[in-house]
């Protein structure tokens, strides 16, 4: 058995020194004990590194605490880098705060409420004795303070907040040096539905996979972490063998904003470690790409706890991210927000393009107590009254935020949007509504702080996946993964945008019924990146188009062809395109013999050559 996953732990002490031995930096990721705070590592490529972050849904929540190790004893300043999150919408003291603990005592310095962006916030100073300190973080709301960095200096100077310096001081302070992850044939990044499948099928075709997760589960939206349903229906035609890794990874249960349980997060990891040709990198996050003329040569990958950096090489790569991470660092063309109706001649695209896109959701749900419930006051920002606010004790897909921002560089905006009116409409129903008695009871059991993404970057293909294909059911000779869903828009909601304008949370979704439709193979590669597979989201489409692809049954059927193509690539020594040029008889048989876990039988009587070619014309 090769599978590898790296949980790695460095039993070391935490204390990062720079080399003027005048300060030291702490990652708050790499504290040692984490009590009740979160590893936040969603905003990694704005913000340079992840954050850990008091998500106790109101509740404070149990210290983190570390040992550093000091160069020399001494006095030194403090600063720790925070962010007072809700700055965007109230510009009163916010409801992140917490305080430093030095050998298990308070600074009284209360942090996280003040200032508008990230920032260095000074903590006091520090008397260090025997080159060792013990130091720790005391959330005092629960409200989800945050911190990046703590920064110990014999200067009373902050450190730089620049992005590019900051990434400096912390590469100089790390001096980690990238190991060699091993030798791969394929590099999968994004250990969603669509990443998962596709290095399942890749490997039970003999590939040797890299499958990079910057997250400790996989799943991506069909997660414990998000908690999305499986949509879209598999095994039908032209390919009813299609779908039979998404069938043995898919929960049995179904329904969205469910408990933890209902999506198996340990069977889609199971499945994973049974495959002797995987080698999975969980809690990595891919962050730079190294190119040569138009093929990807390396992925370089971080450790969201331990900052240790892999480089991954292959012949393939396949980006499953959703983001299309990997192919915007390598300079693939990509699509982002709606294209006007002149541009693909789309009825349902708008007259003008514009930077519109689906949004994410924030989704939860409470619970009923034996005893009643407090929850704080919480209102920053966001007004609710009996006239606006949800008088309801969960919520879905519907709470939908971020559709006019930037869903990637203004993301960790888009998802505090989501924490802050969970949180508003909660704290009003339980405090001020005419029907609290209601909700006197209940509590905040779950809420979701890595949020669910439906469309940001789409990267471009040979072929461009439009509206006309799908409603004339327009059949390429590439048929490939069959779309099933309706293509199923998301919008603002009216009557949410009536009480909050320019603030609405809430979506309603317009449907297009559509018959079952094979999506061409061309729209699973990039058309100018030479060796970069994309399965997911992420895929050669337009807007509209995406309405229908993006549902995850049909993101994991996406992967299961991209992993026999990169096996028929692996074996003929070919790229993408060269698969679509020279061998789309051999895909297509692999499609239809499929690669489930049982599939032997199967394979063999494809292997013989008593299966049949292509089914579309």
């Amino acid at each position: 058995m090769k599978n590898v996953v790296l949980f790695i732990i460095l039993f070391i002490t935490v204390g990062l020194v720079e080399s003027n031995a005048q300060s030291v930096l702490v990652e708050a990721e790499s504290f040692q004990n984490k009590g009740g705070w979160v590893i936040d590592q969603q905003f990694m490529d704005q913000m340079g590194s992840p954050y850990i972050m008091a998500h106790g849904m109101g509740k404070p929540v149990a210290d983190a605490t570390t040992t550093v190790q000091f160069p020399k004893d001494g006095a030194y300043y403090i600063f720790v880098r925070t962010f007072n999150w809700t700055a965007p919408w109230y510009e009163g003291e916010g409801p992140g705060k917490f305080e430093l603990l030095l050998e298990g005592q308070s600074t009284n310095i209360t942090l996280g409420s003040e200032g508008s962006e990230w920032m260095w916030q000074q903590a006091g100073k520090v008397n260090v004795v025997n080159k060792t300190l013990k130091i720790g973080l005391r959330d005092l709301t629960g409200f989800n303070g945050r911190v990046d960095a703590i920064y110990f200096s014999k200067s009373a100077n902050p450190p730089t907040n620049d992005f590019a310096a900051l990434n400096e001081l912390r590469n100089k302070a790390l001096k980690i040096i990238p190991r060699k992850a091993g030798k791969f044939d394929l590099v999968v990044v994004g250990g969603g539905v669509a990443g998962t499948a596709a290095a399942i099928s890749a490997a039970r075709l003999g590939v040797k996979v890299a499958l990079i997760q910057d997250r400790p589960v996989l799943g991506g939206n069909n997660s414990s972490e998000v908690r999305v349903h499986l949509g879209g229906r598999v095994k039908v035609h032209p390919f009813p063998a299609l779908g039979d890794v998404v069938n043995e990874m898919g929960p049995t249960r179904g329904g969205n904003a469910q408990p933890a349980a209902y999506y198996e997060d340990e069977k889609k990891m199971e499945m994973v470690l049974a495959e002797e040709n995987i080698s999975l990198f969980t809690n990595y996050r891919a962050y730079e790409v190294k190119t040569k003329g138009a093929k990807i040569t390396g992925v370089w990958a971080r450790n969201i706890e331990t900052s240790e950096e892999l480089f991954f090489s292959a012949p393939l790569f396949a980006d499953c991210t959703g983001d299309g991470t990997i192919g915007f660092l390598a300079g693939a063309d990509f699509a982002m927000g709606r294209e006007s109706k002149e541009q693909y001649g789309e009825a349902t695209a708008p007259e003008k393009a514009d930077a519109m896109t689906m949004g994410a959701s924030v989704q939860w749900y409470s619970v009923e107590s034996e005893k009643e419930e407090h929850f704080p006051d919480f209102q920053y920002g966001v007004e609710f009254n009996e006239a606006n606010a949800e008088q309801v004790t969960m919520g879905e897909w519907t709470w939908e935020t971020g559709m006019n921002f930037n869903q990637i560089s203004e993301f960790e905006r888009i998802r505090d949007y989501g924490l802050l009116v969970v949180f508003s409409n909660w704290s009003f129903l339980k405090n001020h509504s005419s029907k609290k008695q209601k909700y006197q009871n209940r509590k905040l059991d779950w809420v979701a702080y890595i949020a669910g993404k439906r469309e940001s970057r789409r990267l471009l293909g040979d072929l461009v996946l439009k509206e006309q294909d799908l409603t004339n059911h327009v059949l390429y000779p590439d048929a490939s993964a069959p779309t099933s869903w309706t293509i199923d828009l998301h919008y603002p909601d009216p009557k949410n945008t009536a009480h909050f304008p320019e603030k609405e949370f809430k979506s309603i979704a317009v449907h297009k019924a559509i018959h079952l439709y094979p999506i061409p193979y061309r729209c699973f590669y990039s058309r100018n990146v030479d060796n970069l597979f994309m399965a997911g989201r992420n895929i050669s489409v337009t807007h509209v188009a995406l309405g229908t692809v993006r549902v995850m049954r049909t993101t994991g059927m996406m992967g299961e062809v991209v992993g026999m193509a990169a096996s028929i690539a692996t074996a003929h020594k070919t790229n993408p395109r060269g698969v679509y040029q020279n061998y789309l008889d051999e895909l297509n048989g692999l499609m239809e013999v499929g690669v489930g876990k049982y599939k032997m039988e199967n394979m063999q009587k494809y292997n013989e050559g008593q299966t049949l070619g292509p089914k579309t014309e």
